[in-house]
């Protein structure tokens, strides 16, 4: 980086104790003297070989072979010596012999004494100098320059080849001259980044401050070229923008081919394969596992259009960049395309949003048929077992039943009718352009179908509606009989609690002869009663043996309740009959001793007859009599009327009239026995 006092390159070799290899040396300077421009060159070089640390057979050599090397540029050559140098008058001798031979002038100074010649500015530290060199910050430089030379050359002439082949007539011929040159050897980025990191290093570099001053450094003109850096930078920039522009219309237009492709194979297997599936697949099923398998199926086939669906919507994306893009020459071309592709998707689309929604119609009116049949089943399984009801609220419980079992079969078939038209509509709706061809065929089979469930589930329904029928006259003929046997067990408890009340609480026989007679008019009405009741019950149970002939089934009635009610009606009968006779009894004598009592005692000719005394006692004791007597039935049981006491009470009354009779008879007797004396 140094210059001499003429503005020539310094040129420094520095010698070592160790054996110098001459080749290597003169290839050395050959490259550094190849680094200056031919105007540096031209005003000369200045050589200081430092010998310092050499022998002087060595110096020598290299002395002489700088005229071979360099014989026209090198103007002074200084050998700095050592200390202790070799013999002087020899050195001189030598080298002034030499200096014409040699064409430059060659001369033996110690390193103190090189500013004689040489500025000390020019000059390094090593050899008293202030000039600031680092030897390998410059051999860094020095290669990253020339890797760039060597680097950016090549890329030039590269993207100068795939530049000009794009530039070609036809368009085949510029594909083929790209397809063969497309990819550079390095990349164009990387190789304009390192010139552009060289170039602001270089552009740093050229002022150099020291001390607060500022000296010039010729080496990064001069030496390390910077307007070569700077031009080789614009030649680039400029190959580079053209040479993305040829990639980005290669790109757009391997994007477009590609598109194209992608668009056709799309368009291929949803009008080949994809159609061809769909035409495979035209029936609905005869079962919920039928439809279910061919909505399986379905599913495998939509599975498969996902995956083309997919390569639709990132093919349509990437057409509308292109359209958004606005190149004109392209748009014509991309719209055809897209309006092909979505008419094909579309159209594969509708097919199978049509099969997968038929095919749920069927899986849906086939769940309701089976449902239905299911109900069916049911209901005809609960007719088909015979009634053993145990009350009548089991029946009608069995009779509500069967009646909602009804309504649902009701209301099934009319959801199947649903359903079943719902399916019969959509199917009318397939025209030949749903799979490509005529279905007439498969249709007719799928509505025979159809119609022939719906037929079959109609005429089910019909018989089990004719066998509800039956069924509800035979289970209200039963609620009649069980109605008919609880009444009449109604009835048998009834005349029982009727013949408990006239032995438990029809113990009166009145005081007189009025209240008797009132007492036994209340009786009559009582039997009555019971006789109502008695032949309520024999209505009731001659209606359960018509009912049970005609259920064909054996009256419970006829062998419990019938001798029940029989049994309890004796038993009434026998008891009335008593209760009349003992209150017809107590008529009897209460109107003889209310005769006799009322009778005045100053008629006493009404008495001449004693009998009428004697027939009234004799009544009441037999009435007496007859109240301490129980109740004999015809089984052979016994039973009393009322409790003793209450029969106590009613003798009393009977004993206490008998006693006014007996009273009366003594009156009358008596004037008869003073009659005499007198």
């Amino acid at each position: 980086g140094g210059k001499d006092r003429r503005s020539g390159l310094i040129l420094t070799i520095p010698l070592c104790l160790e054996q110098t290899s001459m080749d290597e040396l003169s290839v050395t300077l050959d490259y550094l003297l190849s680094i200056p421009s031919e105007k540096c060159k031209a005003r000369g070089f200045t050589v200081i070989v430092d010998g310092r640390k050499s022998q002087w057979n060595v110096v020598k050599t290299v002395v002489l072979m700088l005229q071979n090397v360099v014989p026209a540029e090198v103007s002074l050559v200084c050998v700095v010596k050592p200390d202790e140098f070799w013999d002087k008058k020899v050195t001189h001798f030598c080298f002034w012999k030499e200096k014409d031979r040699l064409g430059f002038e060659v001369i033996l100074v110690s390193a103190n004494k090189l500013t004689r010649y040489i500025e000390p500015c020019q000059l390094t530290e090593d050899f008293g100098g202030t000039l600031t060199y680092d030897h390998m910050d410059w051999l860094n430089k020095r290669l990253v320059f020339e890797k760039f030379t060597k680097e950016s050359t090549s890329l030039l002439d590269e993207l100068a080849l795939i530049n000009n082949g794009s530039d070609k007539g036809t368009q085949q011929e510029r594909e083929r001259s790209i397809d063969l040159n497309f990819l550079p050897s390095v990349d164009p980025e990387t190789v304009l980044q390192t010139g552009h990191e060289l170039l602001s290093e270089l552009q740093q570099r050229r002022f150099n401050g020291s001390d607060g001053g500022v000296s010039w450094s010729p080496m990064d003109d001069e030496l390390l070229a910077q307007p070569q850096v700077m031009k080789l930078l614009d030649s680039l920039r400029e190959q580079y923008t053209r040479y993305q522009e040829v990639c980005r219309q290669r790109s757009k237009r391997t994007q477009l081919e590609e598109i194209q492709q992608k668009v056709m194979q799309v368009v291929n297997w949803l009008e080949g394969p994809g159609s061809e599936q769909l035409r495979t697949q035209w029936g609905i099923g005869d079962s919920i596992r039928a439809s279910q398998a061919l909505q399986q199926k379905h599913e495998e086939i939509e599975s498969q259009h996902s995956e083309w669906f997919a390569v639709y919507v990132e093919l349509n994306q990437q057409i509308a960049a292109l359209l958004n893009a606005g190149d004109e020459e392209d748009l014509v071309e991309l719209k055809a395309l897209q309006q092909q592709l979505s008419d094909v998707c579309y159209r594969q689309a509708s097919q199978l949003e049509f099969r997968q929604n038929l095919l749920q119609a069927a899986l849906e009116f086939h769940s309701v048929a089976q449902d239905l049949s299911q109900q069916l089943d049911g209901l005809l399984g609960m007719l088909c077992v015979d009634v053993a009801p145990a009350d009548g609220a089991s029946i009608q419980q069995t009779l509500k039943l069967l009646e909602e079992k009804l309504k649902s079969v009701d209301l099934g078939l009319q959801g199947l009718r649903e359903k079943g038209q719902s399916l019969l509509d959509q199917i009318s709706n397939q025209a030949s352009w749903a799979y490509g061809k005529d279905v007439t065929i498969e249709n007719k089979e799928n509505v025979d179908h159809i119609q022939g469930v719906m037929e079959d589930m109609q005429l089910r329904k019909q018989r089990c509606e004719d066998m509800v029928d039956v069924r509800r006259l035979k289970m209200l003929q039963m609620v009649q009989l069980f109605k008919c046997e609880e009444d009449a067990a109604q009835a048998v408890e009834w005349l029982s609690e009727l013949l408990d009340a006239l032995l438990k609480t029809h113990i009166r026989l009145g005081d007189d002869a009025q209240e008797t007679k009132v007492l036994l008019e209340k009786h009559r009405k009582f039997v009555d009663v019971a006789q109502s009741t008695y032949d309520y019950g024999r209505q009731l149970l001659q209606a359960t043996v018509v009912l049970c002939q005609s259920l064909r089934c054996t009256s419970r009635s006829s062998g419990d309740t019938l001798p029940r009610l029989n049994r309890v009606w004796k038993q009434f009968t026998v008891t009335s009959e008593e209760r009349v006779h003992r209150l017809e009894t107590a008529v009897a004598f209460h109107l003889n001793a209310e005769k006799i009592l009322q009778e005045c005692p100053d008629q006493p000719e009404a008495f001449n007859e004693m009998e009428q005394f004697d027939e009234i006692e004799a009544v009441g004791k037999s009435l007496l009599d007859r109240l301490t007597v129980p109740v004999v039935y015809p089984d052979g049981s016994e039973q009393y009327f009322g409790s003793p006491s209450d029969m106590a009470s009613a003798a009393e009354h009977i004993r206490e009239k008998m006693k006014l009779v007996s009273l009366k008879k003594q009156q009358l007797r008596q004037p008869e026995a003073t009659t005499p004396e007198s």
